[in-house]
């Protein structure tokens, strides 16, 4: 556990937390940690949960999928991040299934033992819940601002009302995307080509450059 230390400390689950405080709740809380090649499945729409999982490594995508397999990637979740903490708290049956999309480690966290009596003191408790809620509001956000995009009316809309997004919160017209074209058009939920062919329109207007997952907004 020592080994992935740093990476634990970067999570928000953790923050304020010391070194120290961190070291007692893990023995507290008996944490799993497992390895997932890429494309394998860590959690199934249908499953029942009770654990938070923490990407110490690797990247993972939460998706919801289709008969035919077709994808609808709902959020990334990177080095540090958490997912499954809404389904742990409620202990409700997923609708949505979590993938590594690259080899990947994942530390598991039973939320059951954070609520229950342990070794580790209430402030500590109390800490690890204000920093889940947090979370928990964050992630709302998140799914409202993708709700606004899915909202417009095409794909063009769609795909300037996500770029968009992207250069605030990179606070420049320039930025990078998590996505390669293939995940963009399943974030979105539009057809590749369909998306491939309004960029290249976008590009041809001067409203925007880019290269591969990089992205730059031009001002006319």
């Amino acid at each position: 556990m020592k080994d992935f230390l740093e990476i634990i400390k970067k999570s928000e689950l953790f923050y304020s937390l010391n070194d120290k405080e961190i070291e007692i709740l893990f023995e507290c809380l008996q944490v799993k940690i497992k390895d997932f090649d890429k494309e394998k499945y860590i959690f199934k729409s249908g499953d029942k949960i009770s654990e938070i999982g923490l990407v110490l490594s690797g990247k993972v995508h939460i998706i919801n999928e289709d008969y035919w397999g077709n994808r609808n990637i709902i959020y990334e979740i990177k080095e540090s991040e958490i997912f499954g903490e809404a389904f742990a708290c409620t202990q409700n049956i997923l609708p949505v299934s979590v993938i590594s999309i690259q080899k990947s480690k994942v530390m598991f966290i039973d939320f059951n033992r954070i609520t229950k009596t342990c070794s580790f003191t209430a402030s500590v408790r109390e800490i690890l819940i204000r920093n889940l809620a947090i979370i928990l509001s964050k992630n709302n956000i998140i799914l409202t601002s993708k709700i606004e995009h899915m909202s417009k009316r095409n794909t063009r809309e769609k795909l300037l009302s996500y770029l968009s997004e992207q250069a605030n919160i990179a606070k420049s017209s320039k930025f990078s995307i998590p996505f390669n074209r293939q995940q963009l058009a399943d974030y979105l939920c539009i057809d590749r080509s369909a998306m491939s062919s309004e960029l290249s329109k976008l590009k041809s207007e001067g409203i925007i450059k880019y290269k591969k997952e990089q992205f730059e907004l031009l001002k006319s």
